[in-house]
C-alpha cells in the first residue's frame, strides 16, 4: 500500500469512517433550485499604507516593508508592501460595477499598515479607519455595512482593552449610519455587537482580538469584556426567537493552516468558543473571518464527528508578505450567495487581482478566480458538502487539494506544492478545531508517515 493511501486512510479513521474508497468524490449534479438568492460582499485586511510610492530606491517604497526592498513595485502595489490607496479604490470600484446592490457588506477589519508602533498613534489609527469608512461609503452610500475590528485597528497594535476607550468610541461614531443604538452600546463597551439585519437573521460581530495571544491586556482573563457571557445570551435569544445568526470576526477560531499546533487565538479561549458554537450550531448559519490574509475553510464537527457549521476565512486586499515567507496572496475579495428563506449558504464567488499583471498593464484587471460549487463540484457550501470536500483533500495525489492550496494563496503561484507536513497542517486545521481532535489528527498523521519508512 502506498504512503499516500496510508495517510488518507488514517485521516478517514480519525473521522470515524469504517471504510471509504480512495476514489475521488463522485460528480454531483447542481441541485440548488431556489428561484432567487441573496448576495453579500466580504472584504478584509485592507491595510492601507499611505507611504507607498514608486521610487528607484526599493528600500523606501513603503514603511510596511520595514526596510526590506520591494520586489517589483507598481501602480497597484508590491508583495513586500501593504496596500496603496489606488489598490483599495480599485477593489471597491470593481465591486460597485459588478454588483452595486448586494444585500449588505461584511468588513472584517485591519485598516492600518504593518509598521512599527512608533510610526502610528491612536489618532493615526482612527484617521486611517475613518479614511476606509468614508471610502466604503463613497462607493456604497446607501448600503448597510457590518464591520468587525481587527487586531491592527488599535494602538498599540493588538492591545485591545476590556472597557470603553478612545478607539471604541471613535468607531461607534463612524459606524453610526450602519448600526442601531443597541449595537452601538456594546461596541462602545467592548468592541462587539449584534444586530438584526433581515427577517429572522441576526449578525453577531465578535471582538476576537480580546483573545489574541499578543494581547497583554487580557492575559489570564477568563472572559475579557464579558463577551463570552454576552455571546451565549445573544445566541440563546436567537434560538428562542427562531433567528439564524451570521458570526463575523477578525481573528478566526481553530488552528492556523500554516503553523502546526498553533491556534489563532489563545488555546483556552479557542476551546470555549468552539464549545459555544457546537452548542448553538443550529442557530449559526455561517462564520466569516479574516486576519490570515489567505483563503481557507473549516468545518466544525460536533462531539460525534458530524459536520454542523461551515467557517470561511477570506483572503486580504493587501498583498504583503514577510521577507522569509515563500509565498504571499494576490489581492482578493468575495461574494457569498445564500438562500433568503433560511439563510443557508449556497456558494462563494471569489475575485482577485493578479498583481503582477495589473502592474505591468497599469490596469486593475479584477476577475473571477473561482466559483466554489463549480470549481470543486459540490452542491453547496453547507457543512456536509464542505466536510466531504475536506475529506477528499487526503486522497493520494489529490488534484482537489492542490487546487485548494492554489486558492489558499489566491493564485499567487500554482507551481508551489503543499505536501508532507504542509498538507498535514492544512488538512488537520480544516477538520479539527479543538485541542484534542486536532492533536489526535497530527499524532496519527505523523505515526502513519513513520510506518512508511
Amino acid at each position: 500500500m502506498g504512503r499516500e493511501v496510508v495517510l488518507y486512510l488514517t485521516l478517514l479513521s480519525l473521522l470515524g469512517h469504517p471504510f471509504v474508497s480512495t476514489a475521488p468524490i463522485q460528480n454531483r449534479l447542481q441541485s440548488v433550485l431556489v428561484p432567487t438568492f441573496g448576495k453579500f460582499w466580504h472584504i478584509s485586511d485592507l491595510h492601507l499604507d499611505p507611504t507607498y510610492h514608486i521610487t528607484d530606491d526599493h528600500t523606501k517604497v513603503c514603511f510596511s516593508s520595514k526596510g526590506y526592498p520591494a520586489s517589483d513595485p507598481g501602480l497597484f502595489g508590491d508583495f513586500m508592501c501593504d496596500s496603496p490607496y489606488k489598490l483599495i479604490q480599485s477593489a471597491f470600484q470593481f465591486m460597485r460595477e459588478l454588483e452595486p446592490l448586494p444585500d449588505f457588506i461584511i468588513w472584517t477589519g485591519d485598516s492600518p499598515p504593518h509598521v512599527p508602533a512608533e510610526k502610528l498613534s491612536t489618532d493615526l489609527v482612527i484617521h486611517i479607519i475613518t479614511n476606509m469608512t468614508y471610502t466604503i461609503r463613497e462607493f456604497f452610500p446607501d448600503l448597510p455595512v457590518y464591520p468587525a475590528l481587527g487586531n491592527h485597528d488599535y494602538w498599540p497594535q493588538d492591545q485591545f482593552p476590556i472597557a470603553t476607550n478612545e478607539i471604541y468610541l471613535a468607531v461607534a461614531k463612524l459606524w453610526e449610519p450602519w448600526l442601531k443604538s443597541e449595537a452601538l452600546t456594546t461596541l462602545r463597551k467592548g468592541g462587539y455587537y449584534s444586530q438584526v439585519i433581515g427577517p429572522s437573521l441576526r449578525l453577531v460581530s465578535l471582538n476576537t482580538n480580546l483573545y489574541y495571544s499578543p494581547n497583554k491586556v487580557t492575559v489570564n482573563m477568563t472572559d475579557p469584556a464579558g463577551q463570552f457571557e454576552w455571546l451565549v445570551d445573544t445566541l440563546e435569544n436567537c434560538r428562542q426567537s427562531d433567528e439564524k445568526a451570521y458570526v463575523i470576526a477578525h481573528v478566526p477560531i481553530g488552528y492556523l493552516p500554516y503553523a502546526t499546533g498553533t491556534t489563532a487565538i489563545r488555546e483556552a479561549h479557542n476551546e470555549r468558543l468552539v464549545e459555544i458554537f457546537r452548542i448553538y450550531s443550529d442557530v449559526v448559519a455561517g462564520h466569516f473571518y479574516g486576519h490570515t490574509h489567505r483563503d481557507s475553510i473549516m468545518v466544525l464537527l460536533d462531539h460525534t464527528g458530524q459536520p454542523v457549521n461551515s467557517l470561511f476565512v477570506t483572503p486580504a486586499i493587501t498583498p504583503i508578505k514577510h521577507v522569509e515567507e515563500p509565498y504571499s496572496n494576490n489581492p482578493g475579495l468575495r461574494m457569498y450567495l445564500y438562500d433568503p428563506q433560511d439563510y443557508s449558504l449556497l456558494d462563494i464567488w471569489q475575485y482577485y487581482m493578479n498583481l503582477t499583471e495589473a502592474n505591468m498593464e497599469e490596469k486593475p484587471g479584477w476577475k473571477l478566480e473561482y466559483k466554489m460549487t463549480e470549481d470543486f463540484n459540490i452542491k453547496d457550501i453547507q457543512p456536509q458538502s464542505l466536510y466531504e470536500l475536506a475529506v477528499s483533500f487526503g486522497i493520494p495525489q489529490s488534484k482537489t487539494f492542490h487546487k485548494y492550496f492554489t486558492h489558499f494563496m489566491v493564485s499567487y503561484n500554482e507551481t508551489i506544492v503543499c505536501e508532507g507536513s504542509c498538507q498535514m497542517t492544512q488538512v488537520c486545521s480544516v477538520l479539527f478545531l479543538d485541542h484534542k481532535s486536532y492533536f489526535n489528527c497530527i499524532e496519527k498523521w505523523i505515526e502513519s508517515m513513520k510506518t512508511l519508512f
